[in-house]
């Protein structure tokens, strides 16, 4: 089914996020993927959990029967994501405390939500998308 994909980073994420938010049907599975940077140079994330969780998460949204909106978040360097003030872990909507973390938006608030150590999961992942 056909996938709609976003990429936002700290500096475009709310105007991203209100494109997402109001954008994407309601008939559509809204997915926000919060993610650490990639080094540009390996395309690797710094975030070993990040890379073995993308493909994964992928996998099961190009599998998935029905139409999906991904929101790719990217958190930052190593540095900036370990900040006990980053934007995400202090956001009320979102309270991140790890990355990878997938959670399924509807409505304007979350419905679903994988951390870092369950996010390459296949089973969970099947539990967020259904």
């Amino acid at each position: 089914m056909p996938l709609k994909m976003y990429d936002a980073n700290l500096c475009n994420f709310e105007e991203k996020f209100k494109s997402f938010a109001s954008e994407t049907p309601s008939n559509h599975i809204s997915l926000i993927l919060f993610l650490a940077d990639k080094n540009p140079s390996s395309n690797l994330s710094w975030c070993p959990d990040c890379n073995r969780a993308e493909p994964v998460i992928y996998q099961k949204v190009a599998d998935c029967n029905r139409d999906v909106a991904l929101l790719r978040a990217f958190a930052g360097d190593r540095a900036t994501w370990r900040k006990a003030d980053h934007p995400w872990r202090v956001d009320q909507r979102f309270r991140l405390s790890g990355v990878p973390t997938l959670v399924r938006w509807v409505d304007g608030d979350i419905r679903g939500r994988l951390e870092d150590t369950e996010a390459d999961i296949p089973e969970k992942i099947d539990s967020i998308l259904n």
